[in-house]
């Protein structure tokens, strides 16, 4: 006698449909397996070094704005020849010297060749059979360039998300950003830079002004931990900066005179570094004359606060209220001089 299980389903049937299921599901993961391993690649990538002083040509790993050593090969009469295993296509860096910036170059499927030249950050280097370092090269040497109208015209091509997420998120709105990725193709949508952007939107979405501000903790050049809550009186500047970069040291000087003039009246400033070594963080604030609170994780653009900020540029800022809120982001020049002015008026 067969069972009838409560809803009037036998038992018998229910073990066939479960052995279907597994088989079903047996496959999906077979299939799954195979299409994650789609992703990956045995280069063919070879060429010539023009610095033959070079022992070794380094391939690096591209992951939010910094690159990685993934792999090294010999250099060997000015020649070279990868054959690693790689996510392609995808931004990569190839150099002579892990110290210094790589020559950005996209990898693809297929036989690819470089003439690699350390010089002059690689500009004379030559890349052939990339048909993504192609677009990569004649986007770098277009001026005044549309982003929706570039990734319009190249939906399906890596390099759109890549320039989207890495060139232009740190310009748009998050309104600008959700709309620039809907654009690309589907096949881009799992990408690491389409996800990332994503995320980035969540974030900005709620770091608008009038929301507040998030908490953290971070340590100050004496190795002290630093809670920006605690420290939160009048009209506050996060400043998000770093030694290594220019346009924030070229900046500093007016942060410096908006100080001087407002910290008597409630302005003061909370220094986000985004340095990698503390002797020149510390050497850099020690210069600019930077008498206010710093703190650092030291760890570039992995900085868990730039993170959290949504912070893609620097220099970069937000100015909150003694209660957290946001009241206005990224014053630079004389809008910074002009908003302190509104808010706290003229300095005696």
């Amino acid at each position: 006698m067969k069972k009838i299980l409560p809803g009037g389903v036998e038992k018998a049937s229910l073990n066939n449909q479960n052995k279907i299921k597994n088989i079903l599901l047996g496959f999906a993961l077979f299939f799954g397996v195979i299409q994650i391993q789609a992703q990956e690649s045995n280069l063919q990538l070879q060429g010539t070094v023009a610095d033959t002083v070079a022992q070794y040509v380094y391939l690096q790993k591209f992951h939010n704005k910094m690159f990685t050593t993934i792999d090294s090969v010999k250099v060997k009469d000015g020649n070279f020849s990868f054959k690693t295993k790689v996510k392609i296509p995808e931004l990569y860096g190839l150099s002579v010297n892990t110290e210094s910036s790589p020559l950005y170059i996209f990898l693809e499927k297929g036989p690819i060749t470089v003439k690699l030249n350390p010089k002059k950050y690689y500009s004379s280097s030559i890349v052939e059979g990339s048909a993504s370092q192609n677009l990569f090269d004649t986007y770098r040497k277009t001026k005044d360039l549309e982003i929706s109208k570039f990734i319009t015209e190249n939906p399906k091509s890596i390099v759109s998300a890549y320039v989207l997420y890495r060139n232009w998120s740190y310009r748009l709105s998050p309104e600008q950003i959700t709309q620039n990725i809907a654009l690309l193709d589907k096949s881009l949508q799992n990408t690491t830079y389409v996800k990332e952007l994503k995320e980035l939107v969540t974030v900005l979405n709620g770091l608008a002004v009038g929301k507040k501000a998030p908490d953290f903790t971070s340590t100050d050049p004496e190795g002290k931990p630093v809670r920006f809550y605690e420290n939160l009186k009048g009209y506050t500047l996060v400043d998000f900066w770093a030694s290594w970069c220019g346009p924030c040291r070229k900046e500093n000087p007016n942060i410096v005179a908006a100080y001087k003039e407002f910290h008597d009246k409630g302005f003061n400033i909370i220094g986000i570094s985004l340095d990698k070594k503390k002797e020149n963080w510390i050497k850099g604030i020690q210069n600019d004359n930077l008498t206010w609170l710093h703190v650092s994780d030291l760890l570039f653009w992995n900085s868990a606060i730039a993170k959290l900020y949504g912070v893609r540029a620097i220099p970069g800022n937000y100015l909150v209220d003694s209660k957290g809120i946001i009241v206005a982001k990224n014053l630079h020049g004389e809008e910074l001089q002009t908003t302190l002015k509104s808010l706290l008026g003229q300095a005696n």
